[in-house]
């Protein structure tokens, strides 16, 4: 049950009755007299349980994306229902217009629309839709919640997606329509043609050349169905926050870019995350399946404040298969981290594939170092300094382990990732 606000307003008009009559029994007989009254509006009010909700699906949504929830009310009885509707959900859904003005005459029914904008990735439920339902005097209203199952599933925003076309058109270039003439592990053979000055030495075909009077040598091509493991680290580091981001989400984007990327390039995909113990795997799918395989991968994903296991994580990609893969490592470059959990399972990955360390760069730590102006940004600039150096060394020491590392802000990460990928195929190093 819910009083309006009427009630009040009829409690102080009989503050008339009192001037009029006064004493203390005209007080207690005009409060017998609202509370008779509140309580026949509540009998006479109609019965939210009578309404009948069904609501449709919503299915899946980009973080900070539209959608619109649509719940359908009934009214099966003989007669007419005014009042409110709420249809609440988690305040992670970005429910807005969630209130409606109900009213349904005999047998009729209506579609309420609420907006939904995401601000979180992952499951979001609906909580209840409650109903309130005045009398005919508009004093007392009855009041019911009903669970009515509902929820819409927020992927990664992939804003990323921007750099696509520019990336695939590199691709092209690379892959077919300008020749490509690199020689090394992880290129085809393409065909034969006459040496000239420049050509590696070691690309003349000999058994070719002894049959005819010049020199020939192989020209090869970027090798397709190649493998490409993504491996996202979700243990505590990747709750660091960057320009009010997690590194999580950045990591993310950028494994989307270089999924979407790879597959159009007729790679095959594999994914898996975890920090102690594997959160999600995912095995090659097609091409215009595997974004959209990636994002339902990666919609609950959250960091877990714990250490990751990387010798849970190396098993899980020696599990994908022995071929030779690039293994993209999406994982800040936290020195301690880093020496501490990764370095010791390194040389494991380094000698079947060729392995890449992505991390997110924080611009603050280059803000401080550069702030010199009073005796505590002074200090600061110190401590960003050497946690700069930290980083470096520990960089350094991944390059002569036979690790690639592209360690970029959020934003460029995702771009310089594709472009290091590029880098690769074109000089045959997949």
């Amino acid at each position: 049950m819910a009083i309006t606000g009427r009630v009040p307003l009829l409690v102080l008009l009989g503050l008339v009755a009192v001037v009029l009559r006064p004493g203390a029994g005209t007080v207690w007989l005009w409060l017998l007299l609202v509370l008779l009254l509140g309580l026949a509006d509540w009998l006479l009010a109609p019965r939210p349980a009578a309404l009948t909700f069904v609501r449709r699906p919503v299915g899946t949504v980009r973080q900070g994306h539209p959608a619109q929830a649509v719940l359908v009310v009934a009214n099966p009885t003989g007669r007419t229902m005014r009042g409110v509707v709420r249809d609440a959900w988690q305040p992670t859904a970005g429910a807005t217009g969630d209130r409606h003005r109900l009213r349904l005459g005999p047998g009729d029914r209506a579609a309420l629309v609420t907006r939904l904008q995401p601000v979180r990735r992952g499951e979001l439920r609906a909580l209840g839709v409650t109903v309130r339902l005045p009398g005919p005097l508009g004093l007392v209203a009855r009041q019911r919640t009903v669970d009515v199952a509902g929820s819409v599933r927020s992927l990664p925003p992939f804003d990323s997606r921007k750099h696509l076309p520019s990336r695939l058109a590199r691709l092209r270039d690379l892959d077919g329509r300008a020749a490509v003439r690199v020689r090394g592990q992880g290129t085809e053979f393409d065909s034969l043609r006459e040496y000239v000055r420049g050509d590696d030495v070691r690309s003349i075909d000999w058994r070719a050349s002894a049959r005819t009077s010049n020199v020939v040598v192989r020209t090869w091509q970027p090798e397709r169905d190649r493998r490409v493991v993504l491996v996202l680290d979700t243990s505590r580091t990747s709750a660091g926050r960057v320009d009010d981001v997690p590194r999580l989400d950045s990591a993310m984007d950028a494994a989307l870019l270089l999924a979407a990327l790879a597959a159009r390039a007729g790679d095959r995909v594999d994914f898996v995350a975890g920090d102690r113990r594997v959160r999600s795997r995912l095995r090659s799918a097609g091409v215009r399946q595997v974004s959209a395989d990636l994002q339902d991968a990666m919609a609950e994903l959250e960091p877990v404040i714990a250490e990751a296991d990387w010798d849970a994580l190396a098993g899980a990609v020696q599990g994908f298969g022995r071929q030779r893969a690039l293994v993209v490592l999406l994982t800040p470059l936290e020195p301690s981290a880093v020496e501490e959990g990764l370095l010791p399972v390194l040389p494991v990955l380094t000698r079947h594939h060729r392995v890449v360390l992505a991390s997110v760069r924080d611009p603050a730590l280059d803000r401080l170092a550069t702030t010199r102006t009073t005796l505590e940004e002074v200090y600061d600039a110190a401590a960003a300094e050497h946690a700069g150096q930290r980083r470096r060394r520990t960089a350094d020491l991944l390059t002569r382990l036979g690790v690639d590392v592209v360690d970029a802000e959020a934003d460029r990460l995702p771009p310089a990732l594709a472009d290091h990928y590029l880098s690769l195929k074109a000089r045959g190093l997949l």
